[in-house]
């Protein structure tokens, strides 16, 4: 497991590389930058400008730019902000936490909710409940997020029982810490619902598949020609290898964690990394844009990492001696 887990880590070198390098040529290709609206405001000296585009090091080439961007990333400095005038790595701070809350509660919801209801479709196929939750899924999975915010924001409006936007209250801070526990999960309801419809329409789905194919799988046939309780087959049989495609996907939600709710975060007006991160690729805010890029990808490849490793807990056929024997 130690050569596979350090060859995977080694892979993951020249991955990020590559994907900064793209990103940093894309944005510096894009026509235009953060200076041409600044240009544009003849209340601003073409000095000033000259001297802060010499600042960040915008006459730079390319090339040069992307490697002083690089090395300072390596000593953990993201830069600074074109926009806002302040170091990423405070912006970021600022607002990972509100976006990481909004991840992981609309994660459980959706999980703790899409599992066991595939689980109990896939057991009683064609059934009244199946059909009526399957219809109920479809429907889901085809009602757009951004349609969906709207009609909850404007049912909020109408019956005052949740906030219409924003993270937290206007007075949060002067909250104790119960009233502020209390004030951050009605402000998550509405976004959390509007997630975790679409995910848990389609997880729901999935596991229903999952199980309706294991169903007519071999081993099933035998296990329970040997007279396995249905409880022990659904269980230890069925459930162990349905559940496979979702570590993999559990992996692949810890790269969308700070960006995948970018989309609801606009229209619900929440403080999360989501609107900054529009807000950058909008301006140009090319450091800005870079330290989401990084973050993302790094994430992404450790939430892979981790769930490939995740799958050798769950499936006993996987084993990193013949993995590696096999290369």
């Amino acid at each position: 497991m130690g050569a596979y887990l350090a060859r995977r880590l080694a892979h993951m070198v020249p991955l990020l590389l590559g994907i900064t390098f793209l990103s940093f040529l894309v944005i510096s290709l894009a026509p235009g930058d953060f200076f041409s609206t600044l240009k544009m405001n003849p209340s601003i000296r073409p000095e000033t400008i000259a001297e802060l585009q010499r600042q960040f090091g915008y006459g730079d080439p390319l090339l040069v730019r992307y490697v002083k961007w690089l090395w300072r990333a390596l000593h953990l400095d993201l830069g600074i902000s074109v926009a806002y005038r302040v170091n990423v790595a405070d912006l970021i701070g600022a607002r990972v936490l509100n976006t990481v809350i909004l991840a992981v509660t609309s994660m459980t919801f959706t999980w703790s909710l899409a599992i066991p209801i595939g689980i109990m479709v896939a057991l009683r196929p064609e059934s009244l409940t199946d059909r009526v939750l399957s219809f109920l899924a479809f429907f889901g999975m085809s009602l757009p997020n951004f349609f969906l915010a709207f009609l909850l924001m404007f049912a909020a409006l109408q019956t005052g029982w949740f906030p219409i936007g924003g993270s937290t209250s206007l007075d949060y801070d002067n909250l104790s810490a119960g009233g502020k526990l209390l004030d951050r999960l009605n402000h998550l309801v509405l976004p959390v619902i509007v997630l975790g419809t679409s995910g848990m329409a389609s997880l729901m789905r999935l596991m229903r598949a999952n199980i309706l194919e294991m169903q007519r799988a071999d081993f099933l046939l035998t296990a329970r020609a040997k007279g396995l309780p249905e409880r022990v087959v659904v269980l230890k049989h069925i459930l162990r290898n349905a559940l496979n495609p979702f570590v993999t996907l559990a992996g692949y939600e810890l790269g969308n964690l700070l960006g995948g709710a970018a989309l609801v975060e606009a229209v619900m007006n929440l403080q999360g990394l989501g609107t900054l991160m529009l807000d950058a690729v909008r301006s140009i805010d090319t450091y800005l844009v870079m330290a989401s890029v990084l973050i993302g990808s790094l994430l992404l490849l450790l939430g892979n990492l981790a769930a490939d490793l995740a799958l050798t807990l769950v499936d006993p056929r996987i084993d990193f001696r013949r993995l590696e024997a096999g290369r």
